[in-house]
């Protein structure tokens, strides 16, 4: 069953500076039970993207008249753009989607304890009492990792080490069992054992309750052990996408590839790092035509003039570059 469906998604922001664009003509799904890495470098539109699903972004944003992003729950199916208020929003932000944020300081209330928190949002979501609240709570504290479970429920934010806060965090989105969560980064301020259990905490409730998840990410290592497919996001467009091992093992475009050979080789410790040459432009100078053009060591004319669509293949592992669609089509 297909979860998540998002229909050319289109995101700008109106600015001081002008509009500007932030998420171009996005278009993928998951399914229930699936896992779909987002990856990119730093200003590629992931986290906005991701804010879209539950219209997170802020209230300069403008969406595009194509842009639909349809989520499908027991009770059927929800047009996420078409709810306006914080009430028709309910359904989705807390309940059927969750969310990890990148800094977990911001998410919690200074002075509030975690555990007040997490039962607030429980008994929103869950027809459950407080108590039932409490203990679902220190439970869901003690699967992320956190140890005393029941002593860290009563503390606040501030008490927690960074890493602790991002652990009650997650634990704090898994708590109502969504169908979507969404996590941006949600491994970044851990140490890696901390990191492993949290990635099979993931994995064992994909398996357990039939959810799906984003996860948003730079650790390509990190999607290559999670993630069932993979989409590579660039200045707001999605450049390739597929089954995480075909595009791994055989990246087409070259910003993929450019990922890709930036990584530390284990095998050869000496050999030196190969960054993606320049640097991701400002979203107010938005290159034409393919946005990746600038960087690009194989970009032809026609990269600069028009705009590379999706060449969808047989085995759904699918690119946006012309001089492969070019070379492809020639074999």
């Amino acid at each position: 069953m297909t979860l998540l469906n998002v229909e050319d998604l289109t995101l700008q922001f109106d600015t001081d500076e002008g509009r500007i664009t932030a998420v171009d003509g996005v278009s993928f799904d998951l399914r229930a039970g699936e896992i779909m890495g987002l990856v990119g470098e730093s200003g590629s539109g992931k986290s906005v993207t991701a804010k879209a699903l539950m219209q997170l972004n802020p209230s300069n944003s403008v969406y595009g008249d194509g842009s639909r992003i349809t989520l499908t729950i027991d009770d059927g199916q929800i047009d996420v753009l078409s709810l306006k208020t914080a009430r028709d929003m309910q359904v989705v932000r807390g309940g059927a989607v969750s969310m990890i944020f990148q800094e977990p300081m911001a998410s919690f209330a200074p002075a509030i304890t975690i555990g007040d928190q997490m039962v607030e949002q429980l008994m929103l979501h869950k027809k459950i009492n407080a108590r039932e609240a409490a203990r679902i709570s220190v439970e869901m504290l003690d699967r992320v990792g956190i140890s005393d479970a029941a002593k860290r429920f009563n503390q606040y934010a501030f008490e927690l080490s960074g890493g602790m806060r991002q652990r009650a965090m997650i634990a704090m989105a898994l708590s109502t069992n969504p169908k979507l969560l969404i996590a941006d980064e949600p491994t970044t301020a851990l140490d890696v054992t901390i990191q492993a259990q949290v990635i099979d905490l993931m994995k064992d409730l994909v398996s357990e309750f039939g959810m799906g998840i984003i996860f948003i990410t730079h650790d390509l290592g990190v999607v290559a052990q999670t993630a069932d497919k993979i989409a590579v996001m660039y200045l707001g467009r999605l450049v390739e996408q597929g089954p995480v091992r075909d595009v791994i093992r055989n990246p087409i475009h070259p910003y993929t590839r450019g990922l890709l050979n930036a990584i530390p080789k284990i095998d050869d410790l000496d050999a030196p790092l190969t960054p993606v040459p320049g640097d991701i432009p400002s979203p107010l100078e938005r290159p034409s035509g393919c946005v990746f053009h600038t960087r690009c060591s194989v970009a032809e004319p026609q990269c600069s003039g028009s705009v590379p669509h999706m060449t969808v293949q047989e085995n759904t592992h699918n690119f946006a570059c012309f001089v492969e669609a070019d070379q492809r089509g020639a074999q």
